[in-house]
């Protein structure tokens, strides 16, 4: 089904130490900010923060699963970081179709991503291209 200007999806997800050391064996991200609790309180954030590709992530599944769906990617995304996100938090993430090109696949997507606390830690606009089987 082709998605409409104004739809919205969401979905939760409660992020675990076992996320972040997965995704840090999967793409090397061993940042000290994500593993060493001393150097994490020492800086701004106060402890250790989850990586950003691992917050994200959350609307790579929202795309490919609820909206626009299965067989849909990211063309382009102008997103930026606005808070951090730890180890125990259930971020949301949410989108709203802002446009539908007439005649092809391509879907302008609002983003944004939220802690349980209501702040924001990421928001932007993403481009989405959906494939479907020939």
């Amino acid at each position: 089904m082709k998605p409409s200007v104004g739809q919205t999806a969401s979905r939760k997800l409660t992020i675990t130490r076992k996320h972040v050391e997965m995704y840090a064996e999967m793409t090397g991200d061993y940042n000290p900010l994500h593993f060493d609790e001393a150097f994490a309180k020492a800086t701004p954030f106060g402890g250790l923060v989850v990586q950003g590709g691992l917050t994200i992530g959350i609307l790579n599944a929202l795309v490919a699963q609820d909206m626009p769906g299965p067989g849909t990617v990211f063309l382009s995304d102008g997103i930026k970081f606005t808070a951090p996100v730890f180890v125990g938090d259930t971020i949301t993430g949410e989108a709203t179709v802002l446009s539908v090109h007439e005649s092809k696949p391509v879907t302008e997507l609002a983003v944004k991503i939220s802690r349980g606390d209501g702040e924001t830690v990421l928001e932007g606009v993403a481009w989405c291209y959906t494939f479907s089987p020939a």
